[in-house]
C-alpha cells in the first residue's frame, strides 16, 4: 500500500447532551478526535444545528454549548499532553457526558472529524428540520463568519450586562472582543416578529455603555446584527413591513448602537481577524 494512503489510528469520543439524568434520552452534540500516541492536541467540533437539541430540551442553553467547545479547543491547544478526562470533567456541564473512546482508522483528522460528525452528530438529509429563522440564524451566520477567519474562539461569549449594569440585567451580549483599549459587541436583533429586540437593546445601551467605561476604563462599540429588509419583506411593496423594520434601525441608532445586517459580516470578521491579529 502506497504509503500516503495509510490511514492513523485514532480514537474517538462522542458528546452527548443529556438534560435529564434519570429519563437518559440524550442527543450526540459533538466528537472528540485524537490520533493515538501522537502529541497533536485532541481535536474538539460541536454541531452547528441545536434544533434537535431543542427537540429534546426546549430551555436548553445552547448558547452554553457553544462557549464549552470553545473553552475544550483552547485547553486541548494550551494541552495536548494533559489528562483528557481531567480536562474534560473541568469544562463540561452536568448535562454533557462522554462516552467511552472507540478505535477509528483516519486518512486524516479533518477527514476523520468530518465523517465522524455526519455519521453520529448531523441530522441525516432526510430528516425534516424547520430551518433556521430570527435570532438564531443571525447567530448562525454570525458564529459562520468568525470561524471562517479564525477569531470564534477568541471572543467573549454571552457577555453578561450585568456586570456593566446592575445586578439582575438579564441581557446577554452574543459576543465581544476588546482591541486596542475600546471594546467591540455584537448582538443578534431579528425584526422578524416585531421591533421588540431592538427597544430592548436601545434601552439598555446608555447603561451598558456608561459600565464598560466605568469597569474596563474603555469605549463601547455596540453593533446589532440584522436580517436585511428585503429578507423580510419590508419593501416599498409592503409599506407596514417597511416602516415597521425602519423604525427599528432608527430606534436602535438614535441610542448609538452600530446596526449592520447579515450582509455585513464578513468585513466585520475580517476586522475582527486584523485587531486580534490572527
Amino acid at each position: 500500500m502506497n504509503s500516503g494512503n495509510q490511514r492513523r489510528a485514532c480514537e474517538f469520543h462522542l458528546l452527548r447532551y443529556v438534560p435529564d439524568a434519570v429519563r437518559n434520552e440524550y442527543v450526540h452534540i459533538g466528537v472528540i478526535l485524537r490520533e493515538q500516541g501522537s502529541r497533536e492536541s485532541a481535536r474538539v467540533q460541536f454541531t452547528r444545528d441545536w434544533r434537535r437539541v431543542r427537540c429534546l430540551d426546549p430551555e436548553a442553553d445552547t448558547a452554553l454549548l457553544e462557549g464549552m467547545e470553545s473553552e475544550l479547543r483552547l485547553r486541548f491547544e494550551a494541552d495536548p499532553d494533559g489528562d483528557l478526562m481531567r480536562l474534560l470533567q473541568e469544562s463540561l456541564s452536568l448535562s454533557v457526558q462522554m462516552t467511552e473512546p472507540k478505535a477509528y482508522l483516519a486518512e486524516s483528522l479533518p477527514a476523520g472529524m468530518e465523517e465522524l460528525m455526519r455519521l453520529y452528530v448531523e441530522p441525516p438529509p432526510r430528516e425534516r428540520v424547520p430551518r433556521l429563522s430570527g435570532r438564531a440564524a443571525i447567530q448562525a451566520r454570525m458564529r459562520t463568519e468568525f470561524e471562517r477567519v479564525g477569531v470564534w474562539d477568541l471572543l467573549r461569549k454571552r457577555i453578561a450586562a450585568s456586570e456593566y449594569t446592575r445586578p439582575g440585567d438579564p441581557l446577554k451580549i452574543d459576543a465581544g472582543y476588546r482591541p486596542n483599549g475600546m471594546i467591540r459587541m455584537f448582538h443578534a436583533v431579528s425584526l422578524e416578529p416585531g421591533v421588540e429586540m431592538a427597544k430592548v437593546l436601545a434601552f439598555s445601551s446608555a447603561g451598558l455603555r456608561a459600565g464598560v467605561e466605568r469597569v474596563e476604563q474603555a469605549q463601547l462599540e455596540l453593533t446589532a446584527v440584522i436580517e436585511p429588509a428585503s429578507r423580510l419583506g419590508a419593501t416599498d411593496a409592503e409599506p407596514e413591513r417597511l416602516e415597521m423594520y425602519r423604525f427599528g434601525v432608527e430606534t436602535m441608532e438614535e441610542h448609538h448602537i452600530r446596526v449592520l445586517t447579515t450582509s455585513d459580516l464578513d468585513r466585520v470578521a475580517e476586522t475582527a481577524r486584523r485587531e486580534l491579529r490572527v
